[in-house]
C-alpha cells in the first residue's frame, strides 16, 4: 500500500491517496480486458463483425462506395474510418479491409479491391497504391440501416453515431469464419458454404426444435475458399454440437506424367490459409536433412489465372503414393483446424454450437426484419396522414388559396386551416409549407390511388406483423433470394476416413521383372504384367489405336536396348520409362510416352525393336533391307549409351530384329516383290558387334526386303501380305491375302525363296507383310481397327480387297 506524502518545498500543494496497488491491477485489468473482448478482438454473434470490419463497412455506404460506383483509394477509407469511427492505427484497419477483399481468405469476400491485395505468400500493396469499394455481397449486409432497423451509438467522441450491429442478410458468421485472440479466449471459425448454411436457416426458421443431426444434413461439413479436402467428420460433428472441435485439411492431388521420364504429384489446391511458398520452404528442408526422399525437383507454377499448381517430380525408382503419404505427414500439404467458437451474445462471450449459432443470428434478423416493418408502416402512416390532407384540401382549392392570401401570416393561414377544413398541425403545416405551384397540379384521382396504395401498403405491414408465421416465412424468402444471388457451388470435398489409409506401397520401387512395351506408333511404357498380351492395345475411342510391335522382358531397374534402323543400340534404363497398368484386352496402352521425347534419334532413323543387355539366351536376330541376316548376342558397353551392332553398307538400313529365346526360331524374310523365305537360326552363326553379317536372302534387282520375323512355327502360324501400285498415294488401299505359313516350304540361307503373292493388274510390289502366329489385330494410319479376316489362300493366290489402308499389323505378345 502507497504512502501519503507531504509535498516537498517549492511544489504544488495536492493530496495523495492511498490505494491498494492488487486492487487496482485488476480493475484496471478488467477493464482492459472487457475492452479487448467487446471491442476488438471477438466478432458479434448476430453479424459475425468485430467492430472495425463493421465500421469499415458501415463507413464506405456512407461514403457512397457502392458496387455501381467507382474505386476510391484505400487509404482514403482507411482515413475516413480511423477519423471518424475506430481510433487505432491504420495499419489494423487496412489489414481488416485486404483481408475482406481476399478470395482466398473470405468464402463471400465483402470488398471489391482494385490492385495487389496480396496472396497467400506475399502482403498487399501500401494503401496509396491499392483502390477498393464495397462488393455486392456488402450490400447485403449493410441494407436497412437507414430504416431502424438497428441501434445506433455514440462514436469515440460522441461526434457520431455508429452502428452496434449490421443488419446482415446472410448468416455472416459462418459463412466467412472468424478469428481473433482476446484476454483468456480466442475464436477461430472456419468458413462455410453461404447455400448450405441458408438452407439449414431456412430449415430451422421452419422446425425450430430441428435437431442438430437435421442441421448437418445441410450444413455437413466447413467449406474453405481455396478448395482441398477435409479428412474425418468426426471432430466437425464436435464442433457443431459444443462449438469446440478439429478436423484435418489436405491438399488436393493427382499423379500424373510430367514429363516423357518423369512420374510427378500436381498439387491444384492446397489446405486453408497455407501458401505455395511454405510447402515448398518445408520441402526443401526436409529433403536437404533426408528426411524425405523420392523427390528430384518442385516447380511453383501457381498464377492468378490459373491457380494453383505445384509439380512434384518424382524420382524414378520411388512409388509416387507412396511419397504423396510422406508429403502428408511432415508438410503443410495436410494441416489441422481447430474450431473454437466463442463470439458476442448480448455483449457477453459465448461458445456456440451450430444450431445456437444460427438461433441467434435468426433473432436478430426477425427483430430487424420486424423493427424494418414498423419503420415503414410508420413511414406510410405518415405519408397517408399528409395524402388525406391534400385530398381534403383539393376539393376547395380556390377557398384554400384564397384564405392563405387573405391571413396576416402563416400562423393565421394555418390556424384558418385547422378551423375551416378541420386539417392537423402537420396536415396544415405541409400545405402551407408546400409551393403553390405543386399544390395546384396535384390531381385527386392520383392522390385518391396513392391513398389505396398507401392503405394496402399498411395493412399488409400490419398483418405482417402481427403474424409471427408470416414474418418467418418472409425472413426465409429473403434467405432464399441472398444465397440464389451470391451462392456458389461446394468447393471442399468431405471425406468420411478419420486418419489417412496405410499404404502398402513401399516407398522405392522393388526391382522386380517387368515387361517393356513399344507399340507401332511410338509409344513405350513398362508393366508389371508377364502374361501373353492381346495383339491390339486398344485405346478409347477418341484415341488413336495401337498395336504392340516390340516386347521385352527386364527388372524395374535394369537396362534394356532400343534398335534402330540405322544400325545402333541405344540404352535405356526401364525405372525411366512411364508405367501402365496391367494390359487385357479392352485397356490402352495411353499411359506410354513417345520413344521420340525420351530417345534423341538422327533424321531419318527409327526404332525397330526393344533388347535385352544381357550376354545370357540366344541374342538377337536382324535383318537389313539389303537381305542382310546377323545373329548377335547384345554387347554391353558400360561407358556409352549408345553403339553400333552391325555394320551397313551404304543405302542399306534394319527392317526387323528379334530377341531369341529358344535358338530354334525359324526366321522369315518378306521381299517388295513378293518372295518369303524361311529357315532355322542354326544356319546363322553368331557374329561379334562390329561385323557386318552375312547374307539371308537373294534379292533380284532393284527389290528390298519389306518385313522380317523370328518365331517358333505353330499350327497357328499364317502370312499376311498387302499389295500395292508402287505409284499409289501414301495410304491408298491395295489388296490382301492370308495363306497358311505351312504352304511355305523351307530354303536355304542366302536362296531367293518362293513367291508370297500373285500381283494383280497395276500391283507392283508388297507394302506390308506379317508372318507368325494369331490371333492378329490391324490398324490404319487414321487410328481405326481394322479386321482382318482368316480365309486362307494359296500361297501364290491374288490378294482381296483391303477394308481400309493399313499401316500396322501385329501379332500376340509372348
Amino acid at each position: 500500500m502507497s504512502k501519503q506524502t507531504t509535498p516537498a518545498a517549492g511544489s504544488h500543494p495536492g493530496r495523495v491517496i492511498d490505494i491498494d496497488v492488487k486492487t487496482e491491477m485488476e480493475g484496471s485489468f478488467l477493464e482492459y480486458a472487457y475492452s479487448v473482448i467487446y471491442a476488438r478482438a471477438l466478432p458479434d454473434a448476430r453479424d459475425g463483425l468485430k467492430p472495425v470490419h463493421r465500421r469499415i463497412l458501415h463507413q464506405m455506404s456512407e461514403m457512397g462506395l457502392r458496387p455501381e460506383r467507382g474505386h476510391v483509394k484505400s487509404a482514403r477509407v482507411v482515413g475516413e474510418v480511423m477519423g471518424k469511427l475506430h481510433p487505432h492505427g491504420d495499419g489494423a484497419i487496412y489489414d481488416t479491409l485486404v483481408r475482406m477483399a481476399q478470395s482466398f481468405s473470405m468464402r463471400l469476400p465483402l470488398i471489391d479491391g482494385h490492385g495487389n491485395f496480396g496472396s497467400l505468400d506475399s502482403g498487399p500493396a501500401a494503401m496509396r497504391y491499392s483502390e477498393a469499394r464495397l462488393a455486392k455481397a456488402a450490400m447485403a449486409m449493410v441494407e436497412g440501416t437507414d430504416e431502424d432497423t438497428v441501434d445506433f451509438g455514440a462514436n469515440y467522441d460522441g461526434a457520431l453515431t455508429e452502428p452496434s450491429v449490421l443488419p446482415a442478410a446472410f448468416p455472416n458468421l459462418l459463412v466467412n469464419g472468424a478469428t481473433g485472440i482476446a484476454v483468456g479466449m480466442a475464436t477461430n471459425m472456419a468458413p462455410h458454404n453461404l447455400i448450405e448454411v441458408v438452407a439449414a436457416a431456412r430449415h430451422l426458421l421452419a422446425h425450430p426444435k430441428a435437431t442438430l443431426q437435421e442441421l448437418m444434413q445441410y450444413v455437413p461439413g466447413p467449406d474453405l475458399p481455396t478448395g482441398g479436402k477435409i479428412v474425418g467428420l468426426d471432430g466437425i460433428r464436435d464442433a457443431y454440437e459444443t462449438g469446440r472441435g478439429s478436423f484435418r485439411m489436405r491438399a488436393t492431388t493427382r499423379i500424373e506424367n510430367v514429363s516423357a521420364k518423369k512420374r510427378g504429384i500436381v498439387v491444384t489446391e492446397l489446405p486453408y490459409s497455407v501458401g505455395p511458398e511454405r510447402v515448398l520452404g518445408k520441402i526443401a528442408d526436409l529433403v536437404r536433412s533426408k528426411k524425405l526422399q523420392g523427390i528430384s525437383d518442385v516447380i511453383d507454377l501457381t498464377d492468378g489465372q490459373n491457380g494453383t499448381r505445384l509439380v512434384i517430380e518424382i524420382k524414378n525408382g520411388f512409388h509416387p503414393e507412396a511419397v504423396l503419404e510422406d508429403l502428408f505427414k511432415l508438410t503443410p500439404m495436410e494441416e489441422t483446424f481447430s474450431i473454437n467458437a466463442v463470439a458476442l451474445v448480448h455483449g457477453q462471450p459465448q461458445t456456440l454450437g451450430l444450431k445456437s449459432l444460427l438461433d441467434v443470428y435468426l433473432t436478430h434478423r426477425i427483430e430487424v426484419t420486424r423493427r424494418r416493418s414498423e419503420f415503414r408502416r410508420r413511414r406510410a402512416d405518415e405519408r397517408l396522414h399528409l395524402v388525406d390532407g391534400l385530398l381534403i384540401a383539393i376539393v376547395d382549392i380556390d377557398q384554400v388559396i384564397q384564405l392563405i392570401r387573405t391571413s396576416d401570416d402563416a400562423n393565421a393561414a394555418k390556424a384558418k386551416l385547422i378551423a375551416n377544413f378541420k386539417l392537423t398541425d402537420t396536415q396544415a403545416t405541409y400545405i402551407l409549407d408546400m409551393p403553390l405551384r405543386r399544390l395546384t397540379k396535384f390531381s385527386r384521382i392520383e392522390l385518391e390511388g396513392e391513398q389505396k396504395e398507401l392503405r394496402d401498403r399498411i395493412q399488409d405491414l400490419t398483418n405482417l406483423l402481427d403474424s409471427e408465421k408470416a414474418m418467418r416465412a418472409l425472413v426465409s424468402d429473403e434467405l432464399a433470394a441472398v444465397a440464389k444471388n451470391f451462392g456458389t457451388p461446394r468447393r471442399t470435398v468431405l471425406l468420411e476416413s478419420s486418419g489417412v489409409a496405410t499404404i502398402s506401397v513401399p516407398l522405392e520401387v522393388a526391382d522386380g521383372p517387368t515387361r517393356i512395351l513399344l507399340s507401332a506408333t511410338g509409344l513405350i511404357a513398362r508393366t508389371a504384367d508377364l502374361a501373353d498380351l492381346p495383339a491390339t492395345i486398344w485405346q478409347s475411342e477418341r484415341a488413336r489405336h495401337d498395336v504392340i510391335a516390340s516386347s521385352v522382358v527386364t527388372t524395374a531397374h535394369g537396362d534394356l536396348g532400343v534398335i534402330t534402323s540405322h544400325g545402333k543400340i541405344h540404352r535405356l534404363r526401364a525405372i525411366d520409362l512411364p508405367v501402365i497398368p496391367p494390359l487385357v484386352s479392352g485397356t490402352s496402352l495411353a499411359g506410354g510416352a513417345p520413344l521420340a521425347e525420351i530417345l534423341r534419334l538422327e533424321k531419318g532413323e527409327r526404332a525397330i525393336a526393344l533388347a535385352c543387355l544381357s550376354e545370357d539366351g540366344e541374342g538377337i536376330a536382324l535383318a537389313t533391307s539389303l537381305g542382310i541376316i546377323k545373329r548377335v548376342q547384345p554387347e554391353v558397353l558400360v561407358n556409352k549409351n549408345e553403339w553400333e551392332i552391325i555394320s551397313l553398307k551404304p543405302k542399306d538400313e534394319v527392317v526387323g530384329a528379334i530377341q531369341l529365346t529358344t535358338g530354334n526360331e525359324e526366321l522369315v524374310f518378306i521381299t517388295n516383290d513378293a518372295q518369303l523365305l524361311h529357315f532355322n537360326v542354326s544356319a546363322v552363326r553368331a557374329q561379334g558387334r562390329a561385323a557386318g553379317g552375312i547374307a539371308g536372302i537373294s534379292l533380284s534387282s532393284g527389290s528390298a526386303v519389306t518385313y522380317f520375323n523370328a518365331f517358333m512355327p505353330s499350327e497357328k502360324d499364317v502370312v499376311i501380305t498387302i499389295s500395292a501400285p508402287s505409284d499409289a498415294l501414301p495410304g491408298t488401299a491395295g489388296s490382301i491375302k492370308v495363306s497358311d505359313f505351312a504352304e511355305f516350304p523351307g530354303k536355304g540361307r542366302a536362296t531367293g525363296g518362293v513367291r508370297a503373292h500373285r500381283f494383280l493388274k497395276g500391283e507392283d510390289q508388297i507394302v506390308a507383310a506379317y508372318a507368325g502366329p494369331t490371333p492378329i489385330r490391324a490398324t490404319s494410319a487414321n487410328g481405326t481397327a481394322i479386321e482382318i479376316g482368316l480365309t486362307l489362300s494359296k500361297r501364290d493366290a491374288s490378294g482381296s480387297p483391303v477394308p481400309g489402308p493399313i499401316s500396322a499389323i501385329a501379332g500376340p505378345v509372348e
